[in-house]
């Protein structure tokens, strides 16, 4: 009878690492310049952190919007999403997010070497995650923004009724509640999540304008609120 595998702390079986000798990168022919000469912008990564219910989906989605409408090839990355594919077997022990931010890094390094602007909405809530993340791309290539909504606001969205269960218990480790959120210390990007969402709109992209080449036009739907995210 064959033992058992291994697991790691977050359920997953633990394979063995294979030895960096038998694995051989081969570069592209097409560069990511080329790529992103391409489609006549600069590639990036947009990486929105800040607490559940802050805004960071609902801002992401209507910057992807915006931008696609002004010509950019973008795509959103965004939590839950990602939850519910690639990172659908971690749970969120601190060993399993620390995986899932790790694999929604790594998935949006490869689309910017595609030459995408990539849009990340993710608590990611340890500065050591962001981090990590941040250092997949060159300086410039990596944008934080930090969307910097109080705790007490977040609660009064909570359209999923989450952080009402954090309160009775019912939901172990819950960012902002019985775990940690770690603001960012030198986001690129920092909005007040209290902000109309247009107000938020125009400020992301007068900051993003000297990264981004092509002329960008505002979106006509952003005059709510930011909602959860």
């Amino acid at each position: 009878m064959k033992p058992l595998p291994e697991v790691h702390s977050f359920g997953m079986p633990k394979l063995a690492a294979r030895p960096s000798l038998e694995l051989q990168w081969k570069n592209s022919a097409i560069t990511k310049v080329e790529r992103s000469e391409l489609k006549a912008q600069n590639a990036c990564c947009i990486w929105f952190t800040g607490l559940s219910g802050a805004g960071k989906t609902t801002l992401a989605n209507l910057l992807d919007e915006t931008l696609y409408m002004s010509g950019h090839h973008t795509f959103v990355l965004d939590g839950d999403r990602c939850r519910d594919g690639i990172c659908n077997d971690l749970d969120f022990s601190h060993a399993g997010r620390m995986e899932n931010v790790r694999r929604i890094s790594e998935v949006a390094k490869l689309m910017v070497d595609a030459g995408l602007i990539v849009i990340v909405s993710l608590i990611s809530p340890l500065i050591a995650q962001r981090q990590q993340a941040r250092k997949l791309f060159p300086p410039g290539e990596f944008i934080e923004v930090y969307l910097n909504t109080p705790l007490a606001t977040c609660e009064q969205r909570d359209a999923k009724g989450l952080y009402k269960k954090a309160r009775q218990g019912l939901i172990p480790d819950f960012t902002g509640i019985s775990s940690a959120y770690e603001p960012p210390e030198s986001a690129e990007i920092v909005l007040d999540g209290r902000a109309p969402l247009s107000d938020l709109l125009d400020e992301m992209l007068q900051a993003l304008r000297p990264t981004l080449t092509s002329e960008i036009s505002t979106c006509d739907q952003a005059d709510e609120p930011c909602g959860q995210a």
